[in-house]
């Protein structure tokens, strides 16, 4: 790929010219609201869901939340990676083109690059971990792309990508830590910016006319970091705060970790059910996500945490998505410290909060074996759903 030196500063106008560039190739993927959910992360936790927990013995937090989800399940590829695979293509010079590109991801990416190749008309090589979600697998190679296999920690895939750039002379595309991967993820934000202004200005959005006519703030998945750096480039400047999210499984939470230490934490080896997410961060967007003025905190939730707010969307919005796109609506609906800053920063009249579902590509069977086992006990723990499987909206709130 293009030396980093080679590459436009990461600033806002710079994302605005990537936008440019690449909304020929992608879709402006919709914004949608809820007022269910609204209403479920706008109600207080129990006091008895909070035991077992940091927050056990705390008042629960009271925040207010309306929602404005930026669907990028809905992009080309079932994900926001085309916007970067895109866009680090246009800044590539033909001669670079003809050599044919390389990549490691666990699928979202790989699928992005491998359309993005096509339509330029090259060769892609995607390293893959053998333990990729299968419908991932096959939409790579449907696109055409050379698929290598590897071990799933970043170290096994670089070992591979290496191998291939040796024999094949393509130039590497890396999945988020590089700035012309960021600042084509980073276009979803300037679409969501303006999107959520368009509902805002609806009466039947807006309960206060006198509220605040744009976003407040906005959540985004944090695995290797490229789409959350890309988010708080684009929105630098405009007031709205920048948040991301990460599970804690396995510590799948680097980011979080690396902040509290005051240091990027190198090599992750977790098997989160949110399998975009398992990357560590990228050094380029450390240096982004690590700037309070830019990111102003990282938090984390649990598995079931995840299940609860993927069911959410599945069934009240009907939005079909993957277990890391709805992280960030879980921190918004389970982490106490978020809600109270919410609920602090907010106010009476609450946060207009933008939430990126990031992507859809899942299957129905892998969907069906992630509830299977004891998915009502841990709803029922969560305070999700009642015994007839409907929202009990007492248990939500407590």
């Amino acid at each position: 790929m293009a030396e980093s030196s080679r590459s436009k500063p990461l600033t806002r106008e710079n994302v605005q010219k990537a936008h440019e560039l690449i909304k020929q190739y992608v879709h402006l993927t919709p914004v949608l609201t809820c007022t269910t959910i609204d209403s479920v992360a706008s109600t207080p936790r129990s006091p008895e869901a909070l035991k077992g927990t940091q927050w056990e013995g705390q008042t629960p937090a009271k925040p207010k939340f309306r929602f404005f989800f930026k669907c990028e399940n809905y992009q080309k590829i079932g994900a926001f990676k085309a916007r970067g695979a895109f866009h680090a293509l246009t800044q590539l010079s033909d001669e670079e083109l003809a050599r044919g590109v390389v990549t490691h991801s666990s699928g979202n990416h790989a699928q992005a690059l491998a359309l993005a190749a096509r339509t330029k008309g090259i060769t892609a090589h995607i390293v893959m971990p053998t333990i990729s979600t299968p419908s991932k697998i096959a939409g790579t190679k449907g696109y055409g792309a050379n698929v290598l296999f590897s071990g799933s920690t970043s170290e096994e895939r670089e070992a591979v990508v290496v191998d291939v750039i040796k024999k094949t002379g393509a130039i590497l595309v890396p999945p988020y830590d590089h700035p012309d991967i960021i600042l084509g993820q980073g276009t979803m934000a300037l679409e969501l910016e303006q999107q959520a202004k368009d509902l805002l200005a609806m009466s039947h959005i807006s309960v206060n006319r006198d509220q605040k006519q744009t976003l407040d703030a906005v959540i985004a998945p944090l695995g290797g970091g490229g789409m959350l750096s890309g988010v708080a480039t684009a929105l630098q400047g405009t007031g709205i705060r920048v948040f991301g999210a990460e599970p804690s499984f396995e510590g799948a939470n680097d980011g979080q970790l690396g902040l509290a230490a005051g240091k990027r934490i190198p090599s992750v080896k977790t098997l989160t059910i949110a399998d975009g997410l398992r990357t560590p961060v990228g050094e380029i967007p450390w240096i982004v996500i690590s700037d309070k003025s830019k990111v102003k905190g990282v938090y984390s939730v649990t598995e079931e945490h995840i299940k609860a707010a993927m069911k959410l969307v599945l069934e009240r919005m009907k939005v079909f998505v993957e277990p890391s796109a709805v992280v960030g609506l879980a921190v918004c609906m389970f982490d106490e410290d978020f809600r109270r800053i919410a609920e602090r920063e907010g106010g009476e009249g609450g946060w207009n909060m933008g939430v990126v579902l990031s992507g859809g590509n899942t299957t129905v069977e892998a969907i069906g074996k992630l509830f299977q086992t004891s998915t009502a006990q841990a709803e029922r723990a969560e305070g999700v759903v009642g015994k007839d499987g409907e929202k009990v909206a007492e248990n939500v709130a407590g």
